[in-house]
């Protein structure tokens, strides 16, 4: 058994789903696939980022692995499956909240794996260097997934698997050890739009590239400070939702055939799956935190929250308003 086969058969006995390798070349410019920097710089030049400032410091050190980890030779992607096959409540007065925020937070639940994977390769390989990250690193991990043959990239610019669909949580291992890469995962959408057609707000620009300021997973979870409003025009088509937005991963058609997770920690709960409006409406701060302890909602903060559920409420009473004759207009 090789090196790179002894990690991937760790990885899934610690319960990752998808588990590949990609090779970072010595020269920065060749180990950046698809021109990483380029296209980075692109998206920060258009102010597509928004108020999330940290994607534009550095944008070299995010596009280069090798600057963020010395001697890096090689990124270990792996993914966990969260679909959990249940359907939200639509009904109205719920609001909704983005699947993987149903269970527990998933930076927890993947960071307590890959630090077991990260010393299972420290016993097999002493002397390597290694650094490992869940979403919260200077790495582009859904290019580096791709290119690890977990999947690819899908024109709503979220990593998309043939086998487990949009629904996987990603994490990496940077090291130094030259491991066997894995084939990159080819782009399968071909001439389908429908994630494009499905965004609410016109989000995906165009294919493969989203304007997170019109993004309803942006506007619903970064912009959490106090005084932080949504604007207007885009309050309507927040519909019900409170933390995030699943539309376009929805209508996706590889999402047919996606099995349900046997990972417990994504499971709902009854507030998740069907949050009342006017419950959460009187909600305390001491309450979200307890409540939203172990949760990715706490990303929303106390103050983003409730003004989302707000919206929601006032969005729910229009809706209800139109559909009993009122003079309501969908967006």
């Amino acid at each position: 058994m090789t090196l790179a086969e002894a990690i991937k058969q760790e990885a899934r006995r610690l319960g990752f789903d998808a588990v590949g390798i990609s090779r970072v070349a010595s020269d920065p410019a060749a180990s950046r696939p698809g021109s990483l920097y380029a296209r980075l710089r692109e998206w920060l030049g258009r102010g597509y980022e928004g108020a999330m400032g940290w994607m534009a410091r550095q944008p070299e050190r995010r596009a280069d692995p090798q600057r963020v980890l010395p001697g890096c030779r090689s990124i270990v992607s792996v993914g966990m499956n969260y679909f959990t096959g249940h359907r939200a409540n639509e009904s109205p007065g719920h609001g909704r909240i983005a699947r993987y925020a149903w269970g527990r937070d998933y930076h927890g639940v993947l960071q307590a794996r890959l630090e077991q994977l990260d010393a299972h390769i420290k016993t097999l390989a002493p002397d390597a260097g290694t650094r490992w990250y869940v979403d919260t690193g200077p790495v582009m991990e859904k290019a580096w997934a791709q290119q690890a043959g977990l999947g690819w990239i899908g024109k709503h610019s979220n990593l998309v698997s043939p086998r487990y669909g949009s629904w996987l949580l990603l994490g990496e291992i940077l090291t130094t050890l030259e491991l066997d890469a894995d084939e990159p995962g080819a782009d399968l959408c071909g001439t389908c739009q429908l994630c494009i057609l499905a965004c609410p707000t016109g989000a995906i620009t165009e294919p493969y590239l989203v304007d997170a300021r019109r993004c309803l997973s942006y506007l619903t979870i970064e912009l959490h400070r106090p005084g932080d409003e949504i604007p207007s025009e885009l309050a309507p088509k927040l519909g019900n939702r409170i933390f995030g937005c699943d539309d376009c991963l929805d209508a996706c058609p590889y999402n047919v055939t996606a099995q349900p997770t046997q990972e417990s920690a994504f499971q709902p709960s009854p507030l998740t799956l069907a949050p009342l409006l006017s419950t959460l409406e009187t909600m305390s701060e001491r309450t979200f935190q307890d409540i939203f302890q172990l949760s990715a909602i706490r990303r929303a903060h106390h103050w983003g929250f409730l003004r989302n559920v707000k919206i929601a409420r006032r969005n729910d009473q229009a809706s209800s308003q139109g559909s009993s004759g009122g003079h309501f207009q969908p967006t």
